[in-house]
């Protein structure tokens, strides 16, 4: 059966300026690493046992009905501004109405060089494209607004990055692939026309209830603040936040240095490229903020009164704080089984993230252990957490079913940066077998899985890893 995408394009309509029409290049030998069906019948595709499959999914030859291009947009890394980024090594296959009504894209990563590549090679190696299949596909069984993995191919050629390493190529699947940075290069431009075309796109495809670029930013601010925070009681840090991996929908998107808190610290960093902690676990919270910032900056040409405008975008900057803080106490009250957090939570939380923090207590596993009554044993004092205890024991009395809710909000597992580590040597070497495990054991990550809990132990010393890295 040959493979059918039902592809139902819009952004290709787009005028000049917005893409550069681009066909993947192909490459030596394809062969499937992995394929999600489930996905796949979401979005209505169908043949997948089709043996043209592999090339297909490696750019080597296109579905019927889609049409390739390579999106334009710029962005703020590490607070400075790039006037022109771009997918360097990406290519939006089209999009495809799902089963659900929602439009979702179809991209290509590590397709090729494109006009956007600045002198690189437009491949990716596996390790970063195994990794983002199972990290991406754990978010979105963990609940988080993501990009999905369609499938992750071999290429058959080597990369050259340090050294030469096996290529790959991921199908990526997201709500869009419009960032803050797609705004911000035709602002910065002052193409008005092309920023309110984007305006008017985008309020189509994601916003139809706004009424006004003022709008628009305090939804996607409240998608943020809801996301960040999320991500934060996941002990998860994305690692990169540019503005240009900074979504209008509100999705996660770009798993490049990203990795999940082992020993619990606010002030994390796993990024190899992070090295004054800009994109660190708690800095979050801010970068977000700064983000918004930015694309205010871009939507306020649209507006009539620029002056007005300003102080009107300012305020609603100025007011996300707050509301990444009541996400936050009310995703963290829900770890300790309180359903109806009060403003004072935020203490109780806070006294067990310091103890945490002391200690050095694995984040997820501490969590989960609430939910268990053995959460003492994570604790390195004692004493300081029996009388923590003594006060949340009381403060969750009244509560209807805290146990219940404590499950459903600590998994038992994440991706753990060694596993994903050891996963990836593994696959670099021909082995995928842990690949498929991780797959499928973080597709249920709130069950307890007790023949799988080796994946729930926190690392050795041995085995902590201390930086991560783009793919790039």
């Amino acid at each position: 059966m040959t493979l059918h995408i039902p592809f139902d394009n819009t952004y290709a309509r787009l005028p000049d300026g917005f893409f550069a029409l681009q066909r993947p290049t192909p490459v030596k030998a394809p062969s499937i690493v992995a394929f999600n069906d489930a996905l796949a019948a979401d979005l209505g595709i169908t043949g997948q046992d089709d043996p043209q499959l592999a090339a297909l999914l490696a750019g080597n030859a296109l579905p019927e009905g889609a049409q390739p291009l390579a999106q334009n947009y710029a962005g703020h890394q590490f607070g400075s501004y790039n006037p022109q980024l771009g997918d360097g090594r990406a290519v939006l296959l089209g999009e495809v109405v799902g089963r659900d009504g929602m439009r979702l894209d179809i991209q290509l990563k590590g397709s090729g060089p494109t006009p956007f590549a600045r002198r690189g090679d437009g491949r990716a190696w596996l390790g970063p494209v195994l990794r983002e299949y199972v990290v991406s596909e754990a978010m979105h069984a963990l609940g988080v607004p993501t990009t999905r993995a369609l499938a992750a191919t071999r290429t058959g050629e080597e990369v050259i990055r340090d050294r030469p390493l096996p290529g790959a190529v991921l199908t990526r699947v997201a709500a869009s692939h419009i960032r803050v940075g797609t705004f911000q290069v035709f602002s910065a431009r002052r193409d008005q026309t092309a920023l309110q075309t984007l305006y008017d796109y985008t309020v189509q495809r994601h916003y139809p209830q706004v009424q006004s670029p003022a709008d628009l930013l305090s939804a996607v601010i409240e998608r943020q603040a809801a996301l960040v925070a999320q991500w934060m009681a996941l002990g998860f840090i994305h690692g990169v936040m540019n503005t240009d991996n900074c979504t209008l929908s509100g999705e996660t998107i770009d798993y490049g240095p990203c990795a999940f808190v082992d020993s619990y610290h606010p002030d994390t960093v796993f990024s190899s490229i992070d090295r004054f902690g800009r994109y660190g676990y708690a800095a979050q919270a801010d970068i977000i903020v700064w983000n918004m910032a930015q694309l205010a900056t871009a939507l306020v040409p649209l507006m009539p009164d620029v002056d007005a405008a300003i102080t009107d975008f300012t305020d609603r900057i100025h007011a996300m704080p707050d509301l990444i803080r009541a996400e936050w106490t009310r995703r963290f009250a829900a770890k300790l089984g309180i359903a109806t957090p009060q403003s004072y939570d935020a203490g109780l939380i806070g006294d067990l993230l310091t103890l945490m923090q002391n200690g050095g207590s694995d984040f997820t596993n501490t969590f989960r252990a609430l939910a268990t009554d053995d959460a003492r044993d994570q604790i390195a004092d004692r004493d300081g957490f029996d009388a923590w205890a003594a006060r949340w024991r009381e403060r969750i009395a009244d509560e209807a079913d805290p146990q219940a809710l404590m499950l459903t909000s600590n998994p038992a597992y994440i991706p753990r940066n060694h596993r994903i580590e050891e996963m990836i040597e593994a696959a670099t070497n021909g082995d995928d077998g842990l690949f498929h495990r991780l797959n499928r054991v973080l597709a249920r990550p709130f069950d307890d899985q007790p023949d799988e809990a080796d994946l729930r132990r926190a690392p050795t010393k041995s085995e902590v890893v201390k930086a991560t890295f783009c793919g790039t």
